[in-house]
């Protein structure tokens, strides 16, 4: 994972924490609170989560957009070097095999 990336886990990471902090505070200030003053605490509190949805579904987009991405790279190299990525892949079976053949 890149700076770039891992900064953007710890960023959504830490909102939604705040974001679910924040609601279940207001929720349970709306509980001992009049009826007009809970109305206003549950409305903060849901567009509290409102925003929370959207950077998660930010977030979403960004993984599989990453991901797609990632595929597409591994793909083309599979493809323009199928070689070596066979090569690659007995070299690791190998590895695995080895492995396995001393933990008996």
């Amino acid at each position: 994972m890149n700076d770039k990336t891992a900064a953007l886990s710890e960023a959504t990471e830490a909102d939604v924490e705040r974001a679910i902090s924040g609601a279940e505070d207001m929720l349970t200030r709306a509980a001992s609170s009049t009826s007009e003053k809970a109305a206003e605490l549950r409305g903060l509190a849901l567009a509290q989560l409102k925003a929370l949805r959207t950077r998660l579904q930010v977030a979403q987009s960004t993984v599989v957009e990453k991901s797609k991405n990632a595929a597409r790279v591994t793909d083309d190299y599979v493809h323009d070097n199928p070689w070596n990525s066979i090569a690659a892949a007995a070299g690791v079976g190998l590895l695995i095999g080895i492995l396995i053949g001393r933990s008996r």
